[in-house]
């Protein structure tokens, strides 16, 4: 089973249902089902219907070229008369235009049917794209929504859909031709279940082909990313040999799995218009023995040939866009998967935002799946500070990522005043769990949008505030624009101490009840050490609850209570006075 097909329990909020806008139609006002993708289709409805009017108006003045070769084969030659030439012309020309403005008005509607659908889905996406990391951890990497959405952006914009729409139309030329000879209908018929036969098998082959080329294309995809994320230490230590070795081979295998794709494609390809060009042929020849035979006119065969060979054209069109195709409809399914929200994602009671307790009941967790942490239980009250304490490789940073809801939950609760976490909604967790991780990570953007974790209209003085309480604003003023100042790829270079102690103050922002520290001293020297120590005894006066994960013994000197893991299970949990001389000899020992 691929990863994808587990994507159903994902704990992503529903697409927003639509309002009364009295511009927009039912199918825009009905409620989500719980399909994003299915929804945003659904709400295209009517402009399907009119791409499919508008097909089939293009289709039947596509019969202009046909009979206007059977009326000047039938009619003008054999009468000589310009006047009669000149107006068919005149007709003939006048269709044609016609048709081509409809043609270029299909192509503009794909065009906006395809930003219409990213525009309802890549924000859901995105967003899921930031949850697959927690739900699936390494196994997430290789899918990719964003992605997956462009495909079928990409191929709603091209020439396939068009092609898609005027296949339907077969049966209708080739009943014509039938009309005509049923001699030439059975030839055309025979012709067209050949190529459908070669459409099958390119399918079954072309659907393998595919897979292994988007598996590959994402794990490129992921080395890129990785390389680029890790540059520094890439170029410190030398790695950089190493890794392009790895690239090309890599890069060679996606190459290879491309190359089978396109050969087998191109190979069937070729086929079908080589099958429709004998086909095409045939026709000429039957319609020729028919001619000779005085069972149909000149003017009859030509049609004939050209009738046939218009049934057949968006078949071959759309065996041109076949691997495009069979990528976008790969794309679609995963996109489905990935963004259906499981059955408590919607409709989720407001909650008040706790302010007294949090519990951890037989609470197991740990990435990938797999148990880190087994069974914590512990209870914590409103102004508590706890230090989590242990051996390296005991748990600690997953237990703190745990509670913050950073890594998914195998088993048992956390709950916030009796409430567990899953019944507030992830932009509502923000609210009252601030967390500062290990691995820092700021974005590109000013200061001050990273400290109000870019909230639209965050209040200033809330900013400042937190920037205050982290001991941070003296240094953020004396940055070259003061809290405007652009960090990030492409901005200011900020240390590593500078980053942890802005990072701390964007994990206090907005009053959190819950503050989860991990490691927050690790590059801080004393001046930034005394201000998170004075940041945690402010917060506990506030009534907040503060959990500090650390080596160093300042982290305990804060707090009033420790708890101790050991191989993932708590080994010791209780007040600081009680328990400070056995941790010490756990952490020393390891036993």
């Amino acid at each position: 089973m691929s990863i994808a097909e587990n994507y159903t329990d994902l704990p992503i909020a529903p697409a927003k249902p639509k309002g009364a806008d009295p511009g927009k139609t039912a199918d825009d006002r009905a409620a989500p089902t719980g399909d994003p993708v299915g929804d945003a289709f659904r709400s295209l409805r009517a402009c399907f219907t009119g791409v499919a009017v508008v097909s089939a108006v293009i289709n039947l003045l596509m019969l202009t070229g046909p009979i206007f070769m059977l009326q000047i084969y039938d009619r003008v030659l054999a009468s000589g008369s310009v006047p009669t030439l000149v107006s068919l012309s005149g007709l003939m020309l006048a269709l044609f235009g016609f048709m081509a403005l409809l043609d270029g008005l299909r192509s503009r509607i794909f065009t906006r049917i395809s930003q219409d659908v990213d525009n309802r889905l890549s924000g859901l996406a995105f967003r899921t794209s930031t949850f697959l990391p927690i739900r699936f951890g390494s196994k997430g990497a290789a899918i990719r929504p964003v992605q997956d959405l462009d495909n079928v952006r990409a191929f709603l914009a091209g020439s396939g859909p068009a092609a898609i729409f005027d296949m339907p139309w077969l049966p209708f030329y080739l009943g014509i031709v039938f009309l005509f000879a049923s001699l030439l209908g059975y030839v055309a018929l025979a012709g067209a279940a050949i190529i459908f036969i070669l459409i099958v098998i390119n399918e079954l082959i072309a659907r393998k082909a595919a897979r292994g080329t988007m598996q590959t294309a994402g794990r490129r995809a992921s080395s890129i990313e990785e390389s680029r994320r890790n540059a520094e230490a890439i170029q410190a230590m030398g790695m950089s040999g190493a890794l392009t070795a790895r690239w090309i081979d890599s890069n060679a295998d996606y190459l290879d799995k491309q190359r089978h794709a396109a050969d087998w494609s191109s190979l069937f390809a070729t086929m079908i218009k080589s099958t429709r060009m004998v086909l095409q042929s045939a026709m000429l020849a039957v319609g020729a023995w028919l001619v000779i035979q005085q069972e149909i006119s000149a003017g009859v065969m030509i049609a004939a040939s050209i009738m046939t060979a218009r049934a057949l054209a968006p078949v071959e069109a759309a065996i041109g866009n076949w691997p495009v195709f069979v990528t976008a409809r790969r794309s679609l399914g995963q996109l489905r998967k990935i963004l259906r929200n499981n059955e408590n994602a919607s409709g989720l009671i407001p909650l008040p935002l706790p302010n007294r307790s949090l519990k951890l009941d037989r609470f197991t967790c740990g990435p990938d799946g797999q148990a880190v942490v087994k069974a914590a239980t512990f209870e914590l009250e409103a102004g508590d500070a706890l230090a989590i304490v242990g051996p390296s490789g005991s748990g600690k940073s997953t237990l703190a990522r745990g509670i913050a809801g950073a890594i998914p939950r195998i088993s048992g609760d956390v709950r916030f005043d009796g409430a567990e976490l899953g019944q507030w909604t992830n932009e509502r967790t923000g609210a009252f769990i601030g967390y500062l991780p290990q691995d820092i990570q700021l974005f590109d953007g000013t200061v001050a949008a990273n400290i109000a974790r870019f909230q639209e209209n965050a209040d200033p003085e809330a900013i400042v505030e937190a920037a205050r309480l982290a001991g941070v604003h003296e240094l953020i003023t004396g940055l070259p624009d003061g809290y405007n100042t652009v960090i990030g790829s492409a901005g200011y270079s900020l240390s590593g101490g500078q980053k942890q102690r802005i990072a701390l103050a964007r994990a206090l922002f907005g009053d959190p009840f819950v503050v989860i520290l991990d490691e927050p001293n690790s590059n801080l020297d004393a001046n930034g050490e005394a201000a998170l120590t004075e940041a945690i005894q402010t917060l506990r006066e506030k009534g907040s609850i503060v959990i500090i994960v650390s080596h160093r013994p300042s982290a305990m000197a804060v707090s009033n209570k420790v708890l101790c893991l050991r191989d993932g299970q708590v080994a010791a949990f209780g007040p600081r006075q009680k328990l400070v001389r056995p941790v010490e000899a756990v952490k020393e020992t390891g036993e």
